[in-house]
């Protein structure tokens, strides 16, 4: 595991001044804002928050939780198939995907261009095709897919209905959708935690539909499949 500082940089401002001026697509204006080098990141390049065995408190137990996660959300796919990764980062989860489920292509679709190029080398090491575009209106025909999963990427997407429709689009009947979220336990409770609620979709660029319980996440999926 890498020694991660917590220093204030040129891309933390500049990520703090985007808050204001989101333009139409809030997902790429926040990762263009906070570039390839995250200070938050859990180890470089990965962006998901974990699949802890412990409480959280053992920082060397987060980059084995970080390919946890994603080993977990692969293993449900196809091997040998055509797999697309939706929201793929950095991209350091493509080789991991592409280990576990030895596929005959793998697809990796990012709205953000910036966190493509960063990714170039992984991509490469993965075997994966870089594609730009937005995963509730995916540029691929239907039935292209065997697999498709999404790590923690879900909560960005301008809806989560809609993006399982897309995923049901894409997929060859009998496909898989393996996805891991950012469910909302409890709302806030008195101005002050909603005022902090409020911020943090700010700061990240979410909507307000972005906060989801896991039942209306998995409504979300039932509909978007229907």
């Amino acid at each position: 595991m890498s020694d991660r500082r917590h220093p204030v940089t040129r891309e933390n401002v500049r990520h703090a001044l985007a808050m204001f001026r989101y333009g139409r697509n809030p997902a790429a204006t926040v990762y263009d804002s906070i570039g390839p080098d995250f200070f938050l990141a859990l180890d470089d390049g990965w962006l998901n928050l974990g699949l802890w065995d412990g409480d959280g408190s053992d920082p060397a137990e987060a980059p084995v939780a970080v390919r946890r996660l994603v080993a977990e959300v692969a293993d449900p796919l196809p091997r040998g198939g055509d797999v697309l990764d939706v929201g793929n980062g950095l991209a350091a989860q493509d080789p991991l995907i592409a280990a576990t489920t030895a596929p005959a292509s793998l697809t990796a679709l990012n709205v953000t261009w910036s966190q493509l190029r960063a990714g170039r080398d992984r991509l490469a090491e993965a075997g994966a095709r870089p594609v730009n575009g937005d995963a509730c209106r995916m540029p691929f025909r239907a039935g292209s897919f065997d697999g498709l999963c999404s790590v923690e990427a879900a909560f960005h997407f301008p809806s989560r209905r809609r993006f399982f429709e897309e995923a049901r689009r894409v997929l060859r009947p009998g496909g898989v959708v393996s996805t891991s979220d950012v469910a909302t336990v409890r709302m806030p409770r008195g101005p002050r935690e909603a005022l902090a609620a409020l911020s943090q979709l700010r700061v990240w660029g979410l909507r307000r539909t972005a906060a989801a319980t896991a039942d209306e996440i998995a409504d979300a999926a039932d509909r978007g499949a229907a």
